[in-house]
């Protein structure tokens, strides 16, 4: 006697997040609010998730100077922390992106960050996720560390070596 068989087709979703938190805020949210009126969940989605703050940078006579040295934990793909959660534990010399961080002088956010944007009067641009709807838009503006030549921190001994000029940090 021949049993039937079960045939299963499993589809696994990959979770999305940003968008999945962007379904819980008000449209528009950065137009209406200033920075210190935003919640964790509007703050978190205004990063365009470019990578720019992992970089290692030097303060050289009151001036921030980017390196192509990247912190070790930053995935150079996805342009993501991979220990986000616990980066201050792993990295005690991370640096929180706060209002403080922002307004902090010498600016050590690059000058597309949208925290800092916001926080001087200018607008989003058309390539913040937020702003197109698709979180690859800061990567395919080349806005981002993608595809850029950069380093692991743990290959440097010298920094001031790797001082960049980019024209977006």
């Amino acid at each position: 006697m021949n049993t039937p068989r079960k045939h299963y087709v499993v589809t696994i979703a990959r979770r999305d997040p940003a968008s999945e938190a962007k379904s819980r805020v008000e449209p528009e949210f950065w137009k209406k609010k200033k920075l210190e009126e935003m919640n964790r969940t509007e703050w978190e989605l205004l990063c365009d998730g470019c990578g720019k703050c992992c970089l290692n940078k030097l303060e050289i006579d009151g001036a921030i100077h980017y390196t192509c040295v990247r912190c070790r934990f930053l995935d150079t793909q996805s342009c993501l922390c991979r220990i986000y959660e616990n980066r201050f534990e792993k990295v005690p010399d991370c640096r929180s992106v706060d209002l403080k961080a922002v307004r902090e002088k010498p600016r050590f956010l690059p000058k597309t960050c949208a925290y800092w944007l916001l926080d001087n009067g200018y607008e989003l641009p058309a390539w913040h996720p937020l702003v197109s709807g698709d979180k690859e838009s800061v990567h395919k503006a080349m806005k981002s560390v993608r595809g850029r030549l950069i380093i692991s921190e743990s290959e440097v001994t010298h920094y001031e070596d790797y001082i960049v000029d980019w024209k977006d940090i």
